[in-house]
């Protein structure tokens, strides 16, 4: 392939944290960009973090550039749910509309877009841990769940990221929600692979 593909990736800290690797994995291929900016705390998002998806919705439509394919995910700040109301931060049906005007967004800025499935929570790790939201596996479920019928016809692909980081035991988790470096590496590689697929059928 002579002419690399530009690939723009808009997600939460868990991008952020598996991102370097999969840069270097899919280099080869692909010209590697993301949504850019300092960071701070992980869990109030803002500069390179993504955030809900109201926040990526924002961000997207004030992109101009074009790129080959954009690598979107949000979802796990979405579910945060406030305390002690326990009110969600996006409600579900706000997320799936923001999904829905996502992928309208995408047709204008992308030829393709690949969607990433939000990662597990540990709700008694995370809940013990976290004091100002919680946050539940059952909505990571629900949430997966709606983001699956928008992206079924809205996206070029899904990436269960969500189904590969369940499979790699209880030891995976640094903090609350995010994952030690073992595990980014796979979910990197495993991310890469399917990128690398994808340009070979679609490209």
């Amino acid at each position: 392939m002579s002419t690399k593909i530009n690939l723009h990736v808009v997600g939460d800290s868990i991008s952020i944290h598996y991102g370097p690797y999969l840069k270097t994995m899919v280099e080869p291929v692909f010209m590697y960009s993301r949504k850019e900016g300092k960071y701070g705390n992980l869990d109030r998002p803002e500069g390179a973090n993504g955030g809900d998806s109201r926040m990526v919705l924002r961000y997207l439509k004030e992109i101009q550039q074009k790129y080959d394919v954009l690598l979107i995910n949000c979802g796990l700040h979405d579910i945060k749910r406030n305390l002690p109301e326990k009110e969600y931060q996006v409600p579900p049906e706000v997320y799936e509309n923001n999904l829905n005007l996502i992928v309208s967004e995408s047709e204008r800025i992308a030829h393709h877009l690949i969607w990433i499935k939000t990662t597990p929570v540990e709700d008694l790790r995370h809940n013990s841990i976290s004091t100002q939201f919680y946050r539940y596996e059952a909505d990571v479920a629900l949430y997966n769940s709606i983001a699956d019928k928008v992206m079924d016809k809205g996206a070029d692909i899904i990436i269960d990221l969500h189904g590969l980081t369940k499979t790699l035991g209880d030891d995976v988790y640094c903090d609350h929600v995010h994952f030690k470096e073992h595990v980014r590496q796979i979910q990197a590689a495993y991310i890469a692979g399917h990128l690398m697929s994808f340009a070979r059928n679609y490209m």
